[in-house]
């Protein structure tokens, strides 16, 4: 950039104050919040009220043009499971907007730049996101550590058996919200211990899923599913709502649309895809987000009739502590391994070497030749495993400092199955 272009943007963005904003802010940073969405410039009184129990001082940042807010940003605390089931503190990014009228201004890199610091000053391991578009977060060091993917099975071709599911003394009930918000929890803290990626569920999530907290007018609560094993205990659950489409013919044509399915055991996994299947009328079932290695089609005696309906990458990942994170997470095998982590923000830049072995891994600072030299957001991408070192080198994001590196790496670092995060936030 010249220097005529850097005194332009300097006064462009002088008379804008980035701050943390105050409760009494709170409405119009929502309203910034629902314009940098495309949801309309008005905010519903009580969108206000619901969301007021969500403010938490000094975590909601606000670009101010005099009492305007042109540009948001939140964080909140989240707990990421890691690889072997630990878990790590981090900071989680949520409502990030920047007005159409004032891009390319600096308005991100300042919100960001303040609260990726205060994260590292809080000691939190990591720092996550759901981008809504690709390329704008890797600067910052992100990248992407999972994906997600949506099946639309056509039940007419996946060859179940229409009388429903054949539970072995196990049972299936629909139950109401209450019941949700009761055993749901419990039930999510199992399912996210053993799955890679996942985040944790505060009591809001739960309100706001069951409808006793409301902040979308449109909102209609869905049908809730539980299965329990033959001993009682709660396995499964799933959350789906059903179109109302027929043919001209008078013949059903609905599509049961799953808002969430979570299994702790693959007994229960199977019979509620089997449940949603079996449902009269319904013709076809659509997934909520999955791992991109979900057992959903391979649970059908015809897996292909399960089509991918959308894939995309899900949540995004940055290291603040490299130490912490590779030291919070299992690995495939025993070994050394020496990166090099280049960092511009100067967050979680150094020299590291990870000796990984069958009771846990140790990571510290080191001056031994680096195996492997790699950008801060590409560690993000290959924390969880889902990744190839192999490759990253092969695409120019990762440097082989010694031959043969990458494939040793990948020995180490990937895994049998691969992360997937549940939810978005």
């Amino acid at each position: 950039m010249s220097d005529r272009a850097d005194i332009a943007l300097t006064a462009a963005t002088a008379d804008i104050d980035v701050r943390a904003i105050t409760e009494a802010e709170h409405p119009e940073w929502l309203r910034a919040v629902r314009a940098g969405f495309l949801k309309g410039p008005v905010v519903p009184a009580a969108e206000v009220e619901a969301r007021r129990a969500q403010f938490e001082p000094g975590r909601f940042i606000g670009a101010f043009e005099g009492d305007r807010c042109v540009a948001t940003f939140r964080s909140f605390a989240q707990e990421v499971t890691a690889v072997g089931g630990g878990f790590v503190a981090a900071d989680a990014i949520s409502a990030v907007t920047v007005a159409a009228t004032h891009r390319r201004r600096g308005l991100l890199t300042r919100m960001m730049t303040r609260d990726l610091a205060a994260a590292k000053d809080r000691g939190d391991v990591v720092a996550t996101l759901i981008a809504a578009e690709y390329g704008i977060y890797g600067r910052y060091g992100f990248g992407p550590a999972t994906s997600g993917t949506v099946w639309t099975v056509d039940v007419t071709r996946a060859g179940l058996d229409p009388r429903g599911p054949a539970l072995d003394g196990a049972r299936i009930d629909l139950v109401d919200p209450d019941v949700v918000r009761k055993l749901g929890p419990e039930l999510h803290d199992r399912v996210r211990r053993a799955t890679p990626g996942a985040i944790s569920r505060g009591d809001w999530w739960w309100q706001l899923h069951t409808g006793a907290v409301r902040t979308d007018p449109a909102w209609t609560e869905p049908f809730y599913a539980l299965y329990r094993a033959a001993d009682g205990t709660v396995e499964g659950l799933v959350a789906y709502d059903v179109d109302d489409k027929w043919a001209d013919t008078m013949q059903p044509s609905n599509t049961a649309n799953v808002r969430s399915l979570i299994a702790a055991t693959p007994a229960a996994e199977r019979a509620l895809w089997h449940y949603l299947c079996s449902i009269d009328w319904v013709m076809r079932v659509k997934s909520d987000w999955r791992a991109p290695d979900d057992l959903l089609p391979h649970l059908l005696p015809n897996p292909p009739a399960a089509g991918v309906a959308m894939h995309a990458d899900w949540m995004w990942v940055r290291i603040l502590d490299v130490v912490r994170a590779l030291e919070a997470r299992t690995y495939e095998g025993e070994g050394e391994l020496v990166l090099e982590v280049v960092d511009s923000s100067g967050l979680a830049g150094g020299r590291y070497l990870l000796e990984a072995a069958a009771d846990g891994a140790s990571c510290t600072a080191t001056t031994r030749s680096a195996d492997l030299k790699l950008d801060v957001g590409e560690l993000g991408r290959l924390w969880l495993g889902d990744e190839s070192v192999v490759r990253l080198v092969q695409l120019g994001r990762v440097r082989e400092e010694r031959a043969g590196a990458g494939r040793g790496a990948d020995a180490l670092l990937r895994t049998s199955r691969r992360p997937w995060c549940l939810d978005m936030f």
